[in-house]
């Protein structure tokens, strides 16, 4: 029989329980990495890659997928000696490939771009499990990678003119959030420009997908070294030994300043990008639904980005009207389980982000932001729980949901830094001086953007903001293809790179070249 109701009650509706999208478990795509690549993996481990061989060394860590907690592979860790057999391997390697002919780098290059393409829905999902990226946003990692290394291959020779490759081969330490368009992008442009290449595998996730990257790589015999170790220890291997030509690093300031010191005090060619607050202004400003529009696409991957914009300052008269504009769109995001559907067979689910990068960086937020409202910031928005969308039972201490935090402490880490998670604080100024100065708190940032109606004063107060990029009224973002990159202050060190820019950071022109970037002893804008 049908249940009786009460005049007048609703009969309530409770969502279906969610299921794992078919064919996207962690076992299915280790399956997969041992049918494409078995050369670089085993049933229990992935291997290190050096003096062109696969090799079962280093001490294999436990490891947990951000996205529910259970097991994945983890980084085979070497210790210093061996890194620096690798280092030596990898020089080898360099000598007998920067006397290849372009012509045949091109083409090598190009076959692994193929590759990539052929297995790019396999990357993705490895970087889904791995760092908990949104489908759509693990695709468009890959997607950029090849495309954006498709270019330099199409268009390489002018920017080769009068250059040749370094003396030794290029170290790449990277973070974990964008192991496709970051490292391995740096990796096959190096490589294509004539140098032997190393990469380090990031401590907290990517393990998988780089090494079938360089899987790929390698059977087009591209010259490139997979190494997976403890930063500290490996730091004397691939930051300073003599046979390293170059360093390019991205990650935070503390370690970024002890490779900067390293390098500097070695002489060493060197790209460090380190992180910066990037803020975005709000003064006599009036386009509020274009602001709406543009406050989800701001939380992509929880903010987990270099050009992540975590701050908002905003003119004290316009406070209203802001929160207007943006608490109905910080309400809208979309978070959870990132290959949870309702029907083993239903697309990928729509998502702005999924977990941070894993339980402990859920806590440093959590802890962070309590410390903040209890010092005297206001909360004006938190996520529901309830609201996300959820296996069930599945581990959830990787989560975050959205906060917005109006005016945090100084003693706040809040204040002053990023958060690299789904944090937004916002500070409130009366001042043109004021607003310039709370743009500028981290003594240097990599984007920021201005909301002004009027052009004449975005021209005035736009270049005392201490970003590399400053954008009018829209965000901006790391770039591709021929869009150059680099930092202000202590968010980078080192010659800038995007466009003919990464190819003359990796390559000697003529004696006495001053690259643009930003040295010790001098900063040259391109």
């Amino acid at each position: 029989m049908a249940p009786t109701l009460a005049p007048n009650t609703p009969m309530e509706t409770q969502a279906p329980a969610l299921t794992l999208k078919s064919g996207t478990s962690w076992a299915d795509a280790w399956r997969r990495c041992l049918a494409v690549a078995p050369e670089a993996f085993r049933d229990d481990r992935v291997l290190n890659l050096w003096g062109s061989a696969w090799r079962a060394d280093g001490r294999t860590l436990p490891a947990t997928s951000p996205v529910d907690g259970s097991p994945i592979a983890g980084p085979p860790r070497l210790d210093e000696a061996t890194a620096r057999q690798a280092v030596r391997a990898s020089l080898d390697q360099h000598r007998a490939w920067r006397h290849l002919p372009l012509d045949e780098r091109r083409a090598r290059v190009a076959a692994t771009l193929d590759a990539l393409t052929e297995h790019r829905e396999l990357l993705a999902l490895l970087l889904v499990w791995e760092i908990g990226k949104p489908w759509r946003l693990a695709q468009a990692d890959v997607d950029r990678a090849i495309d954006g290394v498709r270019w330099y291959v199409d268009g390489i020779d002018p920017m080769l003119a009068g250059r040749v490759p370094l003396d030794g081969p290029v170290s790449n330490i990277a973070s974990w959030n964008y192991p496709m368009s970051v490292l391995v992008h740096a990796v096959l442009v190096q490589a294509l420009a004539g140098n032997a290449v190393i990469a380090k595998t990031p401590t907290d996730g990517g393990v998988a997908c780089l090494t079938l990257a360089c899987a790929l790589a390698a059977r087009e015999g591209i010259p490139v070294t997979l190494v997976s170790g403890s930063g500290r220890e490996l730091s004397k291997a691939l930051v300073r030994a003599p046979e390293i030509g170059c360093v390019s690093f991205v990650g935070g300031r503390d370690t970024g300043a002890a490779v900067a010191t390293a390098v500097a005090d070695l002489g060493k060619r060197h790209i460090l990008e380190q992180e910066g607050l990037n803020t975005w202004g709000i003064w006599n400003h009036t386009d509020w639904d274009a602001l709406t529009a543009i406050v989800p696409k701001l939380f992509d991957y929880g903010k987990q980005r270099c050009t992540a914009y975590p701050r908002f300052v905003v003119q004290r008269q316009l406070f209203d009207e802001f929160l207007a504009a943006y608490l109905p769109a910080v309400r809208t995001l979309r978070v959870g389980h990132p290959l949870a559907v309702e029907k083993p067979d239903d697309p990928y689910p729509e998502l702005d982000f999924g977990p941070v990068i894993n339980a402990a960086k859920a806590k440093e937020l959590h802890d962070q932001v309590t410390e903040a409202v209890e010092r005297g910031a206001v909360p004006l928005h938190r996520g529901r729980q309830p609201d996300a969308r959820f296996l069930p039972g599945q581990d959830t201490s990787a989560y975050v949901q959205p906060v917005t935090l109006l005016n945090p402490p100084p003693s706040s880490p809040l204040h002053h830094a990023e958060p690299f998670g789904p944090v937004d604080t916002i500070v409130l100024v009366d001042t043109e001086a004021e607003l310039l100065a709370a743009m500028n708190a981290s003594n240097g940032a990599l984007v920021a953007t201005l909301s002004t109606d009027d052009p004449a004063t975005f021209e005035r107060l736009a270049p005392q903001i201490r970003a590399f990029k400053v954008g009018h009224g829209t965000p901006r973002s790391r770039g591709d293809r021929d869009e150059l990159f680099g930092g202000f202050g202590a968010s980078w060190r080192g010659a800038f790179v995007g466009g003919e820019l990464l190819v003359r950071a990796v390559t000697l022109g003529p004696a006495g070249e001053r690259l643009p970037g930003n040295f010790p002893d001098y900063h040259l804008m391109p």
